[in-house]
């Protein structure tokens, strides 16, 4: 166990927790806990979208699947998950920003009424399960690394959680914003010095390159066929899209001074994202060329603790603290992000539905208090998924939220002719087929995958749900014209015998 690296570490979760209770200090009502009363500057909206996207997986699970299986491997994340911030930036993000939501639960309620919205809430605040879960367990596994094993992956999961959730709940989305800030600085030159050392110790970073073209990483495309090309979409697709209709994308949105730094802010944020991705990919080959099998081995069995025990066995102490900075920098933030995110839409979409007529002080106690509970609820789910890997937690997260909730967004937007009718039509029909596929109902999803199933299946109810009425309708209107005319049936044939005789 090395004292002087755990008391740095110790000493930095304290010096976050202060910056959240300063910032606590400063929220007055709901909209400034939430979204911090509409007010950040470009450079925060950037690192505050940027530090929510690089979490555990950026750091431990997308590294090690890279190194299995090249580009290809890791095409959901970082790729969707990056284009899914350029496609809100430039999409979605000045039109939710000038609607003046708290929520984008709020929406949904405004375009389609409330049954949509609890219902889209509920998948919302569900698909976060697994992503908060992957940041538990990777505190879990830090704090267990940093002792030696002397603190156990659940006595360090709790530790860590409860270091988050100290400054959630006092300072918001106020307070995670600021965090994100500090954070991403330390996560980026903390990561950037981690990879010249890397290098270095690799021989040069010709030698990293070498490696990653000898094994055929750079391969991005799959193989020609319609299973592997079918699978390949729908793993792009599941960030890129299902990410879109998620609470802490649109905090970060509604965040935002005004439209414009909305806009610029999420589209920098996601193109820095995918570029600064492959810092950890690139240290991880690094690992492989002087670890040799023993970090191939890691990386197949316990791979997320490779990139861990490279720096702790290879690297001197300077840059253990400056990686042990980096990833609970890039953990904490991820988390922070996502425990407020469904607390905030629990409270403003399903409590206020219930008790509508509850102040804004009321608002915020209770919204405090939820991000409490689901803390508590998101370890014991954490605690009892242990064993399941932190990639596999977050991309089967946006499953749900990519089948129901996407397409009633989007079309909602784009599309003036949706309507509640569509909207429920949709949610069924998506969510419905995408639990067909599911292994334990049947095997359609070996052939074909469930969430591309779900989605074409949600377009095709919004479109149908929203045109049946109209076509109904013409048909009952053409009907009625009909009998309702002099000549009943037969006017028709007087029409075309008078015509034939003019």
């Amino acid at each position: 166990m090395n004292t002087t690296l755990i008391v740095f570490v110790v000493a930095y979760l304290l010096g976050t927790l202060a910056l959240g209770v300063w910032a606590g200090t400063r929220i007055k009502t709901t909209t400034d806990f939430a979204i911090a009363g509409r007010s950040l500057p470009l450079i925060m909206v950037v690192t505050t979208t940027f530090a929510t996207w690089f979490g555990a997986e950026t750091v431990m699970g997308i590294p090690a699947k890279f190194v299995q299986g090249g580009l290809n491997a890791v095409v959901e994340d970082p790729f969707g998950a990056g284009t899914c911030l350029i496609l809100v930036g430039v999409f979605f993000a000045a039109k939710l920003y000038k609607l003046n939501l708290l929520t984008i639960g709020d929406f949904y309620r405004k375009r389609y009424g409330k049954g949509i919205e609890v219902f889209c809430s509920v998948a919302i605040i569900l698909s976060y399960l697994g992503w908060v879960a992957a940041q538990i367990t990777a505190l879990g596994l830090v704090f267990n690394v940093l002792t030696g094993g002397a603190m156990s992956d659940t006595a360090g999961m709790i530790v860590g959680t409860l270091a988050v959730l100290v400054y959630v709940v006092v300072g918001g989305f106020l307070a995670v914003a600021w965090t994100d800030f500090i954070q991403m600085i330390v996560l980026v030159v903390g990561l950037a010095a981690i990879a010249i050392y890397a290098a270095g110790l690799a021989g040069g970073a010709d030698q990293v390159f070498a490696m990653a073209a000898s094994a055929d990483l750079w391969r991005f495309w799959p193989e020609p066929s319609f299973k592997e090309i079918a699978f390949f979409i729908a793993a792009g697709l599941t960030m890129m899209l299902g990410s879109i209709p998620q609470q802490d994308v649109f905090q970060r949105v509604m965040s935002a001074r005004d439209a414009s730094t909305a806009r610029r802010g999420a589209t920098i944020g996601g193109a820095s994202y995918i570029l600064f991705a492959f810092v950890p990919m690139f240290v991880v080959c690094a690992a492989v060329v002087v670890m040799g099998q023993q970090a191939l081995e890691l990386a197949k069995g316990d791979y997320q603790r490779l990139l861990p025990t490279f720096v702790l066995e290879r690297m001197p102490l300077v840059m253990q603290i400056l990686f042990f900075g980096a990833l609970l920098s890039a953990i904490k933030s991820t988390s922070s992000a996502t425990l407020l995110a469904p607390s905030t839409s629990f409270v403003e979409n399903i409590l206020r539905n219930l008790r509508p007529d509850m102040n804004d002080r009321e608002q915020l106690l209770a919204t405090r208090w939820t991000i409490v509970l689901f803390a508590a609820f998101v370890l014991g789910y954490a605690i009892a998924m242990k064993g399941t890997s932190i990639y596999e937690l977050v991309s089967s997260a946006y499953q749900v939220t990519l089948v129901g909730a996407f397409v009633p967004l989007v079309m909602g937007l784009y599309w003036k002719r949706a309507t509640t009718q569509g909207a429920i039509f949709s949610v069924g029909a998506g969510i419905g087929t995408w639990l067909v596929f599911f292994p334990q109902v049947s095997d359609f999803g070996e052939a074909f995958p469930g969430q591309l199933a779900g989605l074409l299946a949600a377009f095709a109810g919004m479109y149908a749900g929203s045109m049946l009425p109209q076509w109904l309708r013409n048909r009952h209107e053409a009907v009625h014209e009909l009998e309702g005319s002099p000549h009943g049936h037969a006017q028709p044939h007087h029409r075309a015998a008078g015509h034939a005789g003019h």
